[in-house]
C-alpha cells in the first residue's frame, strides 16, 4: 500500500466513529431534513447564477454588493473623487462629501464571506442551507422531528424561499439569524441550558442589527413565552416566586440581544453622528414606522390605518396564494393545522407555549407590518395586478411568515398521516393490500399538491427570466469589452444614481478597478480625476422596462477629451431621400439661434466652432435673423437639435449635446452624446444613436478637435 493510500486510511479510521456516532443521532427524519438543506443551498446557486445572473429588478442589490466591498476594503465609507457623479443608490452624502449606506451592514458582512470564498453567491448558498436546516431544527423543538422535516420542504417548495434565496437582499439572511435564534431559545427551554441560551441572544441581536424592526416582530412572541414562562410554567401560575432558573438563563438571551442593539446604535453613531438615528433615516427622515406621512425620494404618502390595511391584506392574500408551497392548499394546511393544534390543546387541557410562540409569528408579523409602509410600496400601483416588486420577488417583508406556515401545514401533514394510515391498517385485509392503498393516496396527495406548487413557481420564474434577458442585451456592450485603465460614463433613467438601475457596473470602493463607472453630473470633473484614463460613454435606445419585457439597443461609444483656444464639432448627418426640408436649431445656456438648411443634401455637413466665449454654426445652412454667434457660458452641454421633416409621419429629429467647458483662455470639449428622436418624449435619454440600427439613411458621424489638434479623430455618435 502506498503512503498516500495508508494516509488515507488513518483519516477514514479516524473519522469513522465520528460519522458513526452522528449517524445513530440523526433519526430518519433528521437526515431527510439534512439532505432538504443541502438542496436548499443548490436551489440559491441555481437561482443566483441562472435566473439572476444580472442581479433582480430590487437595486438595492447593489447596495449591499457595494457595502459587501467597502466591508472587505476596511471602509465604513467611499470617498469618491467627484461626489456628484459617483453617488450610488440609497448611499446618504456626509457634510464632508463621504458616502454611507442606508442600510446596517449585517446581510453585507454575510455577503462579503461569499466573496472571500471566490463569489458572493456562495455566501447565499450558505445561507439557503442554514434557512432550510433551521427551519426543521425550531418545527423539531415545537413539534417532533417528522414536523420538522415536513416544514423543511414546506420551505423549500415556497416560491418565495426559492426567489430570495438567490438575490443579495437581507431578508433571507435576517430570518436565518432570527430562525437561529428561536431554535436556540426553544432548546434553551427545554434543555434548561445557559448555553444554548447566550446562542439564541447573540442571534436575536445581530438580527436586530441587521433590520430592527424585523427582528423586534420576530422576536416578541418568544418574549411574551419567556415572561409567562418565568412568572407561570405551562400556564400554572406560580404566586409564591419566580422561577430563578427560567428567569437566569432569559437574561442571559436578554442580555447578549441588549449588546446587539448597544452595537446597532454604536454604528448610528459612527455613521450618522446620532445613536439614535438610523442609516436610513439620514437618507430619508420621514422613511419610518407609523402613520402619517411618509415620503422618500419624491414619493409621498399619507398613510393611514385604512389604507395600511388595503395594502397588506393585499400583501397576505398574495402571500398566501402564490409565494407559499402549493400556493392557495399550502396556506389550507397551515389553517388545518392551526385548528388540529388548537384542538389538541383542548383536548388535552394545557396550552403548549413553545407551540404558541411560534403561532404568535402570525400575528406579530402581519400585526407590526401595518405600520410598515413599505407593504404599500412593494405593490406598486394598487390598480394594476401584478405591478411593483412584489410581482417579481414576493411579499418579502412578510418573509418570516414562512416559519409558522410551514411548521402547522407540515403539522396538518403529519397527522393527516397518521390519522390515514391507522385506518387503512385497521380496514386492510392484508398488509400489502394497506401497502397499495397508502401509496395510491401519496400520489393522489401529492399530485393534489405539486400542480399548484408548480403553477405558483412558474409564474415568477417566467417574469424574472424575462427581466434578466433584457438585462443580458443591455449589458452586451460593456460585458463583451475588456477594459484597462476606462471610464464609462452611464445614464440616469432614474435620477442622478449609480447602480440604480445598473447595478452590476460598479465601482471598487478605492475607484481602482480596471473601469470606473460615473454619471454625466460634471463630466470634466470625472475626466480631471482620472486624467490617464481612457473614456467611454453608454448608451441605449428605447424605453428602459425590463420587468415589463422591454429590450433596448445598447452602444458603448469611445469619448475623445479636447482642449485648445478654439473647439470645433464636425457633424455628418443622414438625410432620407423622402426629406422635404431641414431646420436647424442651437441652444446654449445664453441663447439660441435658429438655421434653415439650403436644400436636403445628404449627408448634411455641420461644424461647431467655439471661440472663446462664442458658439458658430458652419455649413450648408443659412442663420435666420441675427447672423452673430451664440454666447456660450464656462459650464453648459450645447444642444444641436437638427429637424428633418418628410411632409408625413416619418419626420424625426437629430440631436446632439456637447459638454462645453471654458477656463481662462481654454475650451474644452467631449465627444457629443447622440439622438436620433421619432418619438419626442423619448429624447434625452432614451433615443440614442445606434450604429446599424436603421437602414433608411438615417446615421450619425462626429468628431471633435481643438486648434491644437494636428488632426481630427472620428467617432461614430
Amino acid at each position: 500500500m502506498s503512503d498516500r493510500a495508508t494516509a488515507a486510511a488513518r483519516v477514514a479510521g479516524r473519522l469513522r466513529p465520528a460519522v458513526d456516532g452522528l449517524r445513530s443521532r440523526l433519526s430518519t427524519a433528521d437526515a431527510v431534513a439534512l439532505l432538504l438543506a443541502l438542496v436548499g443551498g443548490l436551489v440559491a446557486a441555481a437561482v443566483a447564477t441562472g435566473l439572476f445572473p444580472h442581479r433582480s429588478p430590487n437595486h438595492d442589490e447593489g447596495v449591499y454588493l457595494q457595502q459587501a466591498a467597502m466591508l472587505l476594503d476596511g471602509r465604513l465609507f467611499l470617498r469618491p473623487p467627484v461626489p456628484e457623479s459617483f453617488r450610488p443608490w440609497f448611499f446618504v452624502e456626509t457634510a464632508d462629501g463621504a458616502l454611507y449606506p442606508k442600510y446596517a451592514p449585517v446581510p453585507a458582512a454575510a455577503f462579503a464571506a461569499g466573496i472571500l470564498l471566490g463569489a458572493p453567491w456562495l455566501a447565499l448558498v450558505g445561507i439557503g442551507v442554514a434557512v432550510i436546516g433551521l427551519t426543521h431544527l425550531t418545527v423539531r423543538e415545537a413539534f417532533d422531528a417528522r414536523v420538522g422535516a415536513a416544514a423543511a420542504a414546506f420551505v423549500l417548495a415556497s416560491p418565495l424561499f426559492v426567489v430570495q434565496s438567490g438575490v443579495f437582499l437581507p431578508y433571507a439572511v435576517t430570518a436565518a439569524l432570527e430562525l437561529l435564534f428561536a431554535f436556540a431559545y426553544l432548546r434553551g427551554d427545554r434543555t434548561g441550558s445557559r448555553r444554548w441560551a447566550a446562542v439564541a441572544g447573540a442571534a436575536i441581536g445581530v438580527a436586530f442589527f441587521a433590520r430592527p424592526y424585523t427582528a423586534t416582530l420576530f422576536a416578541a412572541p418568544f418574549v411574551l413565552h419567556a415572561a409567562w414562562h418565568v412568572v407561570g410554567r405551562e400556564g400554572r401560575p406560580t404566586v409564591a416566586r419566580l422561577d430563578r432558573s427560567v428567569l437566569a438563563r432569559n437574561l442571559v438571551t436578554a442580555a447578549l440581544g441588549l449588546a446587539g442593539v448597544a452595537a446597532a446604535l454604536g454604528y448610528n453613531a459612527v455613521v450618522t453622528g446620532d445613536p439614535l438615528t438610523f442609516p436610513y433615516q439620514a437618507f430619508a427622515p420621514r422613511d419610518g414606522i407609523g402613520f402619517g406621512r411618509r415620503e422618500i425620494l419624491g414619493r409621498a404618502v399619507d398613510y393611514t390605518p385604512s389604507l395600511a390595511v388595503a395594502a397588506n391584506a393585499r400583501v397576505l392574500a398574495a402571500f398566501f396564494a402564490d409565494w407559499v408551497a402549493a400556493g392557495p392548499v399550502g396556506g389550507l394546511l397551515a389553517a388545518v393545522g392551526v385548528g388540529a393544534a388548537g384542538r389538541r390543546a383542548l383536548t388535552d387541557g394545557a396550552v403548549d407555549g413553545r407551540r404558541l410562540a411560534v403561532a404568535g409569528l402570525g400575528v406579530s408579523v402581519p400585526l407590526g407590518n401595518l405600520l410598515f409602509w413599505g407593504n404599500l410600496n412593494v405593490l406598486g400601483d394598487l390598480t394594476t395586478p401584478g405591478d411593483g416588486l412584489i410581482a417579481s420577488l414576493g411579499p418579502y417583508y412578510h418573509y418570516d411568515l414562512l416559519l409558522p406556515t410551514a411548521a402547522f401545514a407540515a403539522y396538518a401533514v403529519v397527522v393527516a398521516g397518521d390519522r390515514t394510515r391507522a385506518a387503512v391498517r385497521d380496514r386492510a385485509a392484508t398488509g400489502r393490500q394497506a401497502a397499495a392503498v397508502l401509496a395510491v393516496l401519496v400520489l393522489v396527495g401529492a399530485a393534489v399538491v405539486a400542480v399548484p406548487a408548480a403553477a405558483a413557481l412558474g409564474e415568477p420564474v417566467e417574469r424574472n427570466a424575462e427581466t434578466t434577458a433584457a438585462y443580458e442585451q443591455a449589458y452586451a456592450p460593456v460585458e463583451e469589452r475588456t477594459f484597462d485603465d476606462a471610464v464609462v460614463f452611464l445614464p440616469t433613467p432614474y435620477g442622478p444614481w449609480l447602480n440604480h438601475p445598473f447595478q452590476v457596473l460598479r465601482n471598487d470602493p478605492g475607484y481602482d478597478g480596471e473601469a470606473v463607472y460615473a454619471t454625466r453630473e460634471d463630466q470634466f470633473a470625472v475626466v480631471d480625476a482620472f486624467p490617464e484614463r481612457t473614456l467611454y460613454r453608454y448608451a441605449y435606445r428605447g424605453a428602459w422596462a425590463p420587468t415589463a419585457g422591454e429590450t433596448v439597443e445598447p452602444h458603448l461609444r469611445r469619448v475623445r477629451h479636447v482642449a485648445g483656444d478654439r473647439v470645433t464639432v464636425e457633424a455628418s448627418l443622414g438625410v432620407p431621400a423622402a426629406a422635404e426640408s431641414v431646420s436647424v436649431r442651437l441652444t446654449t445656456d445664453e441663447g439660441d439661434a435658429l438655421y434653415a438648411a439650403n436644400g436636403t443634401r445628404d449627408p448634411l455637413p455641420l461644424n461647431l466652432v467655439v471661440d472663446g466665449n462664442r458658439l458658430r454654426l458652419e455649413g450648408p445652412v443659412e442663420r435666420i435673423g441675427d447672423g452673430s454667434g451664440v454666447p456660450v457660458s464656462d459650464r453648459e452641454t450645447v444642444g444641436l437639435v437638427v429637424y428633418v421633416s418628410t411632409g408625413g409621419a416619418d419626420a424625426f429629429s437629430y440631436r446632439l449635446d456637447v459638454p462645453l467647458r471654458r477656463e481662462a483662455e481654454t475650451v474644452r470639449a467631449l465627444t457629443p452624446y447622440a439622438e436620433v428622436c421619432r418619438v419626442p418624449d423619448r429624447c434625452g435619454g432614451e433615443a440614442a444613436y445606434v450604429p446599424g440600427a436603421s437602414d433608411d439613411g438615417v446615421f450619425v458621424a462626429t468628431s471633435v478637435r481643438s486648434s491644437n489638434d494636428t488632426a481630427a479623430r472620428r467617432v461614430d455618435g
